[in-house]
């Protein structure tokens, strides 16, 4: 293979944190999830779960839980619970796009490129998401873990999937993985993409997002289109 800079052809994007405002739902809806199972929030052993779910947050929710609790039984009951919560927030109203994604979504795609939407979340709880922010349609595809076989980020299995169900790069370095944490990063450099590209609007900050390998950091998914197309270009198909 050589070593040539290849064109994006393929936006892989996360959602919340990066096109989606999180503003603490994720470890909002923890807690309630493991209130359930008996952990005292402000607990030492609380404080830790939190802390795991900091450090991990982009991974598959239902690998969170496995790892946190000891049998398959709690684990899956916590899952249920975190998607619970999270989905009462979103119907509550508590679900927003973040600055500039819609934008930048429409004009990757004005310019040609393929972009897919991809989660930690649950399937349902994706499609929750989409249809309260009414963005149905707005990207080529939508992936869970479930469509992708089963595991999530740090595994490359999402960006892959996005690849192969799409068909809309014939390299994987012709693919931009593009998230806010530092396991998205370590996503797109195990599938090989062309940018990996880190945004300061989720959870993990520059330094965490570099040392998992991302090749640029932007202050917003706003900033991508100028990164991927050029400025000339981005602003032509606004």
């Amino acid at each position: 293979m050589g070593t040539e800079k290849k064109s994006t052809r393929l936006v892989v994007l996360d959602m919340a944190g990066t096109t989606v405002a999180d503003d603490g739902l994720v470890e909002r809806s923890f807690d309630a999830a493991v209130a359930e199972l008996d952990v005292v929030q402000g607990s030492p052993a609380h404080r830790t779960m939190v802390d795991y779910v900091r450090a991990t947050m982009g991974e598959s929710k239902i690998s969170v839980f496995r790892h946190l609790f000891p049998t398959e039984e709690q684990a899956q009951r916590g899952n249920r619970a975190f998607e619970a919560a999270y989905a009462r927030s979103v119907g509550e109203g508590h679900c927003a796009a973040l600055p500039g994604a819609e934008d930048a979504i429409g004009a990757l795609r004005a310019a040609g490129l393929a972009v897919v939407l991809t989660t930690g979340f649950s399937g349902p709880t994706q499609q929750l998401i989409i249809e309260a922010l009414g963005w149905q349609g707005i990207a080529d595809l939508v992936l869970c873990p479930a469509d992708a076989g089963g595991r999530g980020r740090p595994y490359p299995d999402l960006a892959l999937a996005a690849l192969l169900r799409t068909g809309a790069a014939d390299d994987v370095r012709e693919l931009a993985v593009v998230g806010d944490t530092g396991y998205d990063m370590r996503c797109g450099v195990s599938a090989g993409a062309g940018v990996v590209a880190g945004v300061l609007t989720g959870a993990h900050d520059a330094e965490r997002l570099r040392a998992d390998g991302a090749s640029q950091v932007l202050g917003s998914v706003a900033e991508l289109p100028a990164l991927l197309l050029g400025a000339e270009r981005a602003a032509a198909v606004r």
